[in-house]
């Protein structure tokens, strides 16, 4: 551009290469956020040429530009849209460090105000919804980075704006954004008691036992297979989410990504009048943007986390095409974790359907599988909406790691023995729960995902409680988990199934806590009943069986003063 260009020029290429930019964004973001391979890069790579083109621009000519008309709302739209490329590619990459861009520039918008009214006298409706979606974008980024004070100002920000633009449009109806609001609290309330404590990720330092390195040794001397792709689907009437984003599957998909060692956003710092810069961001934001971000944002201590596709809401056809389509890419050394949430339906019993993929030595119900689905969908679609075991046999051609969270969770045992090449690993939720779940997420998924939490939430102890000898009894359930590592990789004649992805540190963690959460709950339950325990699929050894860990259970329950909760113990 000539250096003697006009404002009037300079705008037209401004609105020209913001038209290009936005094209390029809305085909990456129509993509599937389950697509893997070259194309899906290739897209990326051109959509965040043109922001780094436009944002670019818009620095080195923002006096001129703002002199021909630019609004400074203008700028938090292209600002607003590359947090969301960072994110939406965080989404389907999990590295940790596009989450830290989207949080950037979300936060560089919030402390600029772009969206705010400004000097005009009257309420534009246009912007305010655009700064309702910004707070709301920025609110599940807040919370994935777990930045509780942040979640606390954008939770108090959205209310502020909903109340404000009733007050200013009388006329219209906000009934989706009351709504949005009421989702909030519930899904902040869910995890309130815990906000403060230690994050759901993968801690190297915390969750690894450097004892039980020499036992885990020998199985790399066979098949190990690696946790890198993962399918995570929630469906329950009335569940807890916020957006699309349920707390089954947030809690179980922080629990699939390692902790970082330090990488946490820095706050912003207000902008001068006069220029753009973001100086404290290292160029981050400052229009110096590249696919492969800053170094600073990047932890080189970190492994890769696995990819993870987030289903919210899906119908049963589409659930099976994305699992299909990731399977495609899956290579041989590889698992696929699949985590359903979802009711189910007991009331199911039309015409029985052939299970004719069942062995005929099969030890299983040949009718459990058929009369037993889980319940993806609203009601009123019949079928269509049932996700019966077998719809998952044909993809036990591959590795294959299931954990299913439901009251049918049980049924999905008559896929052992019936597999098309692979054995898969099952993790089934208990039939019944003695936690109400349309308030605090599923009992079985929070032991998975935080069972310290679990616990406390399951005896019922509240903050004002704990709070003293919390620390205490996160190193008695750290140490309880060290020797149970222990025991299940030292027991005799464990299932291949198992010991082959015992080295992925993620799917370890998950079938310790599983070991727990079983002893836990046959600790628990006043009567007797397996309906009231999980169950995994082979049977793991018996050195770990429910009864092996209660010495354990008791000792979180005398450090945390209920040990007359648990009927077993009285």
């Amino acid at each position: 551009m000539a250096s003697d260009a006009t404002s009037v020029d300079l705008y037209r290429e401004f609105r020209s290469l913001v038209e290009r930019a936005d094209r390029k964004f809305a085909r990456v973001r129509d993509l599937p956020p389950y697509l893997r391979g070259p194309h899906h890069l290739l897209y990326h790579r051109k959509v965040f040429k043109a922001y780094t083109k436009l944002w670019d621009f818009q620095q080195r000519y923002r006096t001129k530009l703002v002199a021909s008309g630019l609004r400074r709302c203008e700028i938090g739209e292209v600002a607003s849209r590359i947090g969301q490329l960072y994110y939406g590619q965080y989404m389907r990459t999990g590295e940790w460090r596009f989450l830290l861009g989207a949080y950037v520039f979300y936060e560089a918008i919030l402390e600029r105000g772009y969206f705010e009214k400004g000097e005009a006298k009257k309420l534009d409706q246009a912007l305010r919804f655009k700064e309702l979606r910004f707070v709301a974008r920025f609110l599940v980024v807040a919370l994935l980075v777990n930045r509780p004070e942040a979640v606390r100002v954008l939770s108090e920000r959205l209310k502020s704006l909903v109340d404000e633009s009733k007050a200013a449009y009388p006329e219209m109806s906000f009934k989706e954004w009351k709504q949005i609001v009421h989702e909030l609290n519930r899904f902040l309330n869910a995890d309130k008691e815990f906000e403060n404590l230690r994050s759901l990720r993968f801690n190297i330092s915390f969750d690894s036992y450097p004892n039980s390195i020499p036992f885990i040794a020998p199985f790399y001397m066979k098949r190990v297979l690696r946790l890198r792709d993962a399918v995570l689907t929630s469906y329950h009437r009335n569940e807890v989410k916020f957006t699309e984003l349920t707390i089954d599957a947030f809690r179980m998909f922080q629990c699939l990504e390692y902790e970082p060692s330090g990488s946490q956003p820095s706050s912003a710092t207000k902008e001068p009048a006069e220029n753009g810069t973001l100086s404290d961001y290292s160029g981050v934001a400052s229009g110096l943007i590249d696919v492969n971000l800053a170094a600073d944002l990047a932890d080189p201590n970190m492994p890769l986390n696995p990819r993870k596709a987030v289903i919210y809401h899906p119908t049963v056809s589409h659930v099976i095409s994305v699992v299909a389509s990731i399977c495609e890419e899956l290579s041989s050394d590889s698992v696929l974790l699949l985590y359903i949430s979802a009711s189910g339906d007991h009331s199911f019993g039309h015409k029985k359907v052939n299970n004719f993929f069942v062995r005929k030595d099969s030890k299983t119900d040949a009718h459990a599988c058929s009369e037993s689905p889980v319940w993806l969908g609203p009601r009123g679609n019949g079928g269509m909406n049932y996700l019966f075991p077998e719809d998952l046999v044909p993809f036990t051609r591959i590795p294959l790691f299931l954990i299913v969270d439901s009251g049918n969770s049980h049924a999905f045992k008559v896929i052992h023995g019936a597999e098309r090449g692979e054995p898969a690993a099952m993790l089934l939720s208990p039939s019944a729960s003695p936690s109400d779940s349309t308030r605090s997420g599923s009992l079985f998924t929070y032991f998975l995902t935080a069972p310290l939490q679990a616990f406390c939430h399951l005896v019922g102890l509240s903050s004002e409680f704990y709070a003293a000898v919390y620390s205490e009894a996160e190193q008695v359930l750290s140490s309880a988990l060290a020797e149970i590592e222990e025991m299940l990789c030292t027991s005799k004649g464990i299932n291949s199934v198992w010991a082959q992805v015992l080295p992925d540190p993620f799917l370890r963690r998950l079938i310790l806590r599983f070991i727990f959460c079983r002893g836990v709950l046959h600790n628990y339950s006043k009567e007797k009943d397996n309906a009231y325990l999980p169950v995994c699929v082979p049977s793991l050894p018996e050195a770990v069986s429910p009864t092996s860990v209660t010495s354990h259970v008791l000792l979180l329950a005398e450090k945390l003063g209920v040990v007359d909760r648990f009927p077993s113990f009285r």
